[in-house]
């Protein structure tokens, strides 16, 4: 197997392959293809999307490599979505997008995990730099979109935090009712009854469909989601956008679809990475009936960790260490000769198609051949069975 990387994120859009519009599967793979999706694990091109908020933190806490001098928001690790494509880097594989592989061998690339309702692949995986508040906004859930209508999208999203300092509004104080919240908004105070957490790196979130949340200036954060892009912006903060104009607020929809008399959501808070550790642990950060997180640390010996996709595709994402001067990680099918497979580094991530099966993560020694005594962490994303 080659050993190959990603290479810089490319800021325009990618044009995607055709969906069918539905979420029935193919009556059977492409067989070519699905071989080749049993064989090794897929890396994918980055897109960057200049936001209001944005900046350029993503370069010093992950070592990303962001083209251009405009303030980057996002950086979109893992998308298949009408606007904007993942493409395969490396491989004989290199060009496919994500939604033509979801199109062309749905049972070899997601198994037993659902597509989104649309029929196309049911994750969006980003990094998030806030440089500035994002908006106090809200998604809709599955209940909410329906109501919408006019092609609304659920969305339920979970964060982890990559470092410490500033911090997340998520939810509501308790007895914060509607008409408590009309009133903070029509006042320019909408974030006061939104519950307040302190941002500690490591730390996970779940923000459920109907919750009103806002990210505070400095958080930098991995997000994962299921695959939309509907917000109802609530409040602004009085700023202009890019163009120079103030941003659309979606007050009666995002009323609508808020959910109130519900307990705001807890941080959840795993032990961080040891230096040192003898052995790997795992560490469970968030489930829904949508994805679940979790978080894997591994050990500096035994250097290898073997898994199984269990019928449903996987995506790793190294959120701590190593850097891109000292040694990588390396997955590849298990039968693969060690040292072989996709490389990744700080920063970078891989999909695991269901049908590779048995997998290795490992570490590789660095140029002295020594192994990086830093902490070296995975968040592990994966999808319920149907």
């Amino acid at each position: 197997m080659l050993l190959f990387r990603v290479g810089l994120c490319a800021v325009t859009p990618t044009p995607e392959h055709s969906h069918a519009g539905s979420s029935d599967r193919a009556s059977s793979d492409d067989v070519e293809l699905a071989a080749h999706l049993a064989r090794e694990p897929l890396r994918f091109g980055r897109l960057c999307l200049e936001k209001v908020w944005g900046g350029r933190a993503l370069e010093d806490v992950l070592g990303i490599e962001l083209e251009g001098d405009g303030p980057i928001g996002e950086t979109w690790e893992l998308v298949d979505r009408t606007d904007h494509q993942s493409v395969v880097r490396g491989g004989p594989l290199a060009g496919t997008t994500l939604g033509e592989l979801v199109a062309r061998a749905p049972r070899a690339l997601l198994g037993n995990a659902p597509t989104a309702r649309n029929g196309r692949f049911p994750l969006l995986v980003k990094f998030l730099d806030a440089s500035a508040p994002l908006s106090v906004q809200v998604h809709p859930d599955d209940a909410g979109a329906a109501a919408q209508g006019h092609g609304s999208e659920a969305k339920t999203e979970a964060w982890y935090f990559l470092r410490d300092g500033g911090e997340v509004w998520c939810g509501f104080e308790p007895g914060v009712d509607r008409a408590a919240f009309e009133t903070a908004l029509a006042a320019g105070h909408a974030s006061k009854p939104l519950a307040r957490h302190p941002v500690r790196g490591g730390d996970a979130l779940t923000v459920l469909g109907g919750t009103v949340h806002a990210i505070g200036a400095g958080v930098t954060l991995l997000e994962v989601q299921q695959n939309s892009d509907t917000t109802y912006r609530l409040d602004d903060w009085g700023r202009l956008g890019l163009d120079g104009k103030p941003r659309d607020l979606h007050l009666a929809q995002g009323l609508e679809v808020t959910r109130f008399g519900v307990p705001a959501p807890r941080t959840s808070s795993p032990a961080r990475p040891r230096p040192g550790a003898r052995t790997p642990a795992t560490q469970l950060l968030a489930s829904t009936e949508h994805f679940e997180l979790e978080a894997i640390d591994l050990a500096s010996s035994p250097p290898a960790l073997t898994l199984d996709t269990g019928g449903r595709f996987q995506i790793y994402v190294v959120v701590a260490g190593p850097n891109r001067d000292h040694s990588g990680i390396v997955v590849a099918r298990e039968s693969e000769p060690a040292g072989s497979g996709v490389r990744l580094a700080l920063g970078e991530s891989v999909l695991v198609p269901a049908a590779l099966g048995r997998h290795r993560i490992e570490r590789l020694p660095g140029p002295d051949g020594s192994s990086a005594p830093d902490p070296v962490r995975l968040v592990r994303l994966a999808c319920p069975a149907r």
